[in-house]
């Protein structure tokens, strides 16, 4: 399990804005996609996601999930419609772990530092603290060939948290791993989320990991994706991995798959 301690972190790290901001910390407006080839991928898509919240979508494959984080992050831009954000302050964990194969663990994490101009010492400090962070420490000389997709995983979670980020986009990160890591990152991602108070915007295709690590779960529909169902969450943090198996757990997983398959017609 990762550890929870950040005391290592405290002295490099600057003032913490990730519980206290004002207003939403991610906010779509009216937002609408088409692609140059005429695809109409998302329509009039509105809501938003506060701080210390974590929010996951799910929905039919092609219905633009992937396409709302990439607007978020900056790297496409809506047909119209607006999202309100801080991009310079975006922690983005895609589907695959996206290592470079000629750097190792350390070397890894400490790239996003590194591009945004911290000292050596400033790097080092943070990499070490991440990766005790994640579970990771003694695999710090690794290079990714060695390492199972979990660890891989990690080492991408940890080489976003460098920086802090108050809101963190998950484009299915999971999704390739086996049941077992994938649950055990389930747990391990939610710990993070408890103890850093990030806002959170998780896509997955899987209706238990979506109740499992959410405070509120978004269905939509085929595309043009837009929104067609909610469901708040009312498990507290931790929650431990016997919740899957409790009545009320399997009560909104099945209210949600409901959801989930109306929105195919």
């Amino acid at each position: 399990m990762l550890c929870v301690s950040f005391l290592c972190m405290e002295s490099v790290r600057s003032e913490r804005v990730l519980a206290d901001m004002d207003g939403s910390a991610l906010e779509f407006n009216r937002v609408s996609m088409v692609f140059p080839d005429g695809t109409e991928a998302l329509q009039d898509v509105s809501f938003s996601v506060e701080p210390g919240e974590f929010v996951t979508i799910v929905g039919p494959s092609g219905c633009g999930k992937s396409t709302l984080l990439r607007i978020a992050s900056g790297l496409l831009d809506p047909s119209s419609g607006s999202v309100e954000v801080d991009q310079e302050r975006i922690g983005y964990v895609f589907q695959d772990a996206t290592l470079m194969p000629w750097r190792t663990v350390q070397g890894n994490v400490e790239l996003i530092p590194e591009l945004h101009g911290y000292k050596k010492t400033e790097r080092q400090a943070l990499t070490k603290a991440v990766i005790d962070l994640v579970g990771l420490n003694g695999f710090e000389k690794h290079y990714p060939k060695s390492l199972s997709g979990g660890m891989k995983m990690r080492v991408s979670l940890a080489r976003t948290l460098t920086l802090r980020p108050p809101v963190f986009l998950f484009d299915e990160p999971f999704g390739a791993l086996d049941e077992i890591n994938r649950e055990r990152l389930n747990e391990e991602t939610q710990e993070l989320f408890k103890n850093e108070g990030f806002a959170g915007l998780f896509i997955t295709h899987s209706i238990p990991e979506a109740v499992f690590m959410s405070t509120r779960v978004l269905v939509m529909s085929a595309r043009p994706g837009q929104l067609v169902a909610e469901f708040d969450v009312p498990f507290k943090f931790p929650r431990k991995p016997g919740l899957r198996f409790d009545p009320q757990f399997a009560e909104l997983s099945g209210k949600v798959s409901k959801a989930l398959r109306g929105a195919y017609t």
